[in-house]
């Protein structure tokens, strides 16, 4: 090991670094050009004051702009002729920085591990017969009917039980902070299964015309995260009763549903497209217990770094979907972000480590990414986000994303080696 390096484990090195005197004066001597162009001092014309006066006026500007400078640099070339591959941004110590003297400092980050791979090619994986049973064929076409359902209207008496109110609606928190709720031409189930019970109980007798008053209480687990947990207050206006009417299960409507000419092309397709969803799903399944055993039969340390940087990808998205749902910005900002990330920590662990050894088995068994298949892929993206291909390929360019792309489609086609060997 060189005398400038310190291995502290497996993951963590530090290095020591010494800019020679000669670097620094010269980098020393280019900020003072600089300054000198542009620094305005009574008494000397721009661009005329003395380098002398520039260093005495900016000295610690030019130092803190040296230091900027060379540090960089200069843990990069011992980082490299150490052959060492940092993964994190160094935390510089020990900084040793006097007129006519070298620049030394001291660099602590991290590195890949080594993964010494082993018994990949013994993993094996359930690949289970998948059947659809006839009553599941059934209850999709009862739900493609309740998609299709129409809702007409009722004369002459109150809302009952299986009757459908179109109400307008507004709501308000009771107590603690919370977004007002407005709805127009809402359509509640009087005793519907996905009815509030308290919506049934006040609603239930009423006729086109009332309004009624009542309070909501919301259990923790509700879907919309606005409402969860919270007490809201309703005032509900009845605009009118509906019965809903669902299509017969006939060929005239297999014909409303797209290019079908009968009820049993409809079932014909279903049926395909449920054995379809649950292959899909069923090899989803397994090759996630594969990476479980693969990461359980290679144990290694992992950099904090890439575990930190995983948490904050985990919590983007978390953000971002629960964004989608409604949750505001000035209430995400009083999430607990501290407690958010401790949860997220031990399937980051997992996300790299599956991440990590993925990218060495593909190294053993020599899987490529093709420019066809890299390129297919931007396709795909471009299409999802309705841009060109090249604009796509722009956007991953200055976020440095196409490295991350290449290696996500080599990870994916490495996790399909591993599915497929496993047979």
């Amino acid at each position: 090991m060189s005398p400038t390096e310190t291995k502290e484990s497996s993951t963590k090195r530090e290095i020591e670094v010494e800019i020679p005197v000669e670097d620094v004066n010269r980098q020393t001597d280019s900020l003072i050009q600089k300054y000198q162009k542009v620094a305005r001092i009574p008494g000397f014309r721009r661009g005329h004051v003395p380098a002398s006066i520039i260093r005495q006026r900016f000295s610690e500007e030019i130092k803190t702009d040296m230091v900027e400078a060379l540090i960089p640099q200069f843990f990069r070339r011992e980082a490299e002729r150490l052959s060492l591959h940092p993964v994190s941004q160094p935390r510089v110590t020990d900084l040793h920085l006097h007129d006519g003297e070298p620049l030394r400092f001291k660099a602590a980050f991290e590195v890949l591990p080594e993964i010494k791979l082993s018994g990949y090619k013994e993993l094996r994986a359930e690949k289970p017969e998948i059947a659809v049973p006839e009553a599941d064929v059934e209850q999709a076409l009862a739900d493609l009917r309740e998609r299709h359902a129409s809702f007409n209207p009722v004369e002459g008496r109150a809302l009952a039980d299986g009757d459908f109110a179109q109400v307008s609606l507004d709501g308000t928190p009771k107590t603690g902070e919370g977004q007002p709720v407005h709805m127009d031409e809402v359509l509640v189930e009087i005793a519907g299964q996905n009815t509030m019970p308290e919506f049934t109980e006040h609603l239930r007798g009423t006729s086109a015309g009332d309004e009624r008053t009542f309070d909501v209480n919301y259990p923790e687990d509700t879907q919309d995260k606005r409402l969860a947990g919270k007490t809201f207050s309703y005032a509900v206006k009845v605009q009118s009763i509906k019965q809903k009417s669902l299509p017969e299960l006939n060929d005239e409507f297999a014909k409303t549903l797209g290019e079908f000419q009968t009820v049993d092309d409809v079932r014909k397709t279903v049926r395909e497209q449920m054995e379809s969803e649950r292959k899909h799903q069923a090899e989803h399944d397994a090759k996630d217990k594969l990476v479980g055993e693969l990461i359980q039969g290679n144990d290694f340390e992992v950099p904090d770094s890439l575990i930190e940087q995983q948490v904050d990808i985990r919590i983007e998205r978390g953000l971002r979907a629960l964004a989608a749902q409604g949750l505001t910005a000035e209430q995400m900002k009083k999430m607990d972000l501290n407690r958010l990330r401790a949860g997220q920590r031990d399937q980051a662990v997992h996300d790299v480590k599956a991440a990590l050894l993925l990218e060495r088995v593909a190294e053993e068994e020599n899987i490529q990414v093709s420019d066809e298949e890299f390129n297919q892929e931007l396709e795909s993206l471009a299409r999802q986000s309705k841009q060109t291909s090249e604009a796509v390929r722009a956007r991953l360019t200055r976020d440095g994303g196409l490295d991350r792309i290449r290696t996500r489609i080599r990870n994916e086609k490495t996790l399909d080696f591993l599915y497929h060997q496993s047979a």
